[in-house]
């Protein structure tokens, strides 16, 4: 895998590059849809290969507990068991086994989990988490953290920070002792930890740095922290990661937070915002986020969204949709998926092309206020 810049903003951090793997070229910055269980709620491979989208997200965690590793690698990698022909990334599941609480130990050299659908015991190691996405065969691997709560006490967070780059030491070396299993390379992604405190923050990037890899990930945010203190700790990556590595912000993304951290140099986003949300009846639209269950939809036959590239916005109405949801209807949650997909896609294609026009600062400027005062009506 191979990073280049291609364009820098000249009063922001922002700027545009492409992401090379063997699965494709991804032009950056990008917006992950999220395939937890190999699989885009309902949304086919295809339709999010359409949206266009060239890589997708999925779960070590999940996908090791099911459809399971002998499945998956009687498949050939997700990318075949999913007809996938993009790239994946694939996170390590760090944060699901942290969530798990009572039901996980975790120590110096891995955690003991209990399986959240049949009661069943597990062991990850740093290593064994890396053997797992060789049978994934993911082109991004994120490796094994520990990500604990916002909340929680300076001494957690200076464990969390430890430990961390104890197994990021770890899985860098058995990363470069194994090798994948198919016909495509893999690289290896470290999570810098610390929270919002700075200081851990700092000396979790430079001994993470010290790997020398081309990815590096921002982990442990968007966890109930303030966003005065979110930008900060963004601010702060931005000036230690060398600008011609990568840097990717994990689980961050409402419209407005990719615009923000955009400008302070991230490269990579994920979220479930625009799907969850979607199944929810919230819509993100050109003049705003709306809830299609609201009654004033029920008689309204203007499209979804004339200003989006989404087929289904300009196929159906607000009425329709509105309808789909009262009723329960599967089709509401495709229609709304596969909108708000595109919203993110298209709002991201946005600011390559800003910033690679020279025109992002006074264009974010702009949307973000037109945005703001569009939602707060």
């Amino acid at each position: 895998m191979k990073f280049n810049i291609i364009n820098e903003c000249k009063k922001t951090g922002a700027r545009t590059g492409e992401i090379i793997t063997d699965n494709g070229v991804i032009k950056t910055p990008f917006f992950m849809p999220v395939g937890t269980y190999g699989t885009v709620k309902t949304q086919s491979s295809k339709e999010i290969e359409n949206l266009p989208s060239s890589i997708l997200l999925s779960n070590t965690y999940h996908l090791y507990l099911r459809p399971g590793m002998e499945i998956m690698h009687s498949a050939g990698g997700l990318h075949n068991f999913m007809s996938w022909n993009g790239a994946i990334l694939t996170d390590s599941g760090g944060y699901q086994i942290y969530s798990l609480k009572e039901h996980r130990e975790i120590d110096d050299e891995g955690v003991t989990f209990k399986s959240h659908y049949d009661g069943s015991m597990h062991r990850f190691s740093p290593e064994k988490i890396i053997d797992i996405q060789r049978i994934i065969g993911s082109d991004l691997m994120m490796v094994l953290d520990v990500c604990p709560p916002g909340d929680c006490s300076i001494e957690e967070w200076e464990s969390a920070v430890t430990l961390t780059t104890k197994w990021a030491q770890q899985s860098y070396e058995h990363y470069k002792s194994t090798k994948p299993l198919y016909s495509h390379s893999q690289s290896m992604i470290p999570i810098i930890q610390g929270g919002t405190n700075l200081e851990l923050r700092t000396k979790s990037a430079k001994e993470l740095l010290e790997l020398n890899v081309d990815n590096y990930a921002i982990g442990g945010l968007a966890v109930g922290e303030t966003k005065e203190k979110m930008i900060k700790t963004i601010e702060l990556m931005n000036e230690l990661i060398p600008r011609r590595k990568s840097r990717y912000l994990m689980g961050v993304g409402t419209p407005i937070d990719l615009i923000e951290c955009v400008k302070r140099g991230i490269d990579m986003f994920d979220c479930v915002i625009p799907t969850r949300n979607a199944r929810n009846s919230q819509i993100f639209t050109s003049n705003g986020k709306i809830n299609i269950r609201n009654s004033k939809y029920k008689n309204d036959h203007s499209v979804i969204d004339p200003d989006s590239n989404s087929y289904f916005s300009q196929k159906y109405t607000k009425a329709y949709l509105h309808h789909l949801f009262r009723m329960n209807e599967i089709l509401g949650l495709r229609i709304s998926t596969s909108h708000n997909l595109q919203f993110y896609i298209d709002l991201m294609k946005t600011i390559n092309d800003k910033i690679n026009n020279n025109t992002f600062y006074s264009w974010c400027e702009d949307f973000i206020e037109k945005y703001n005062s569009r939602n707060n009506k």
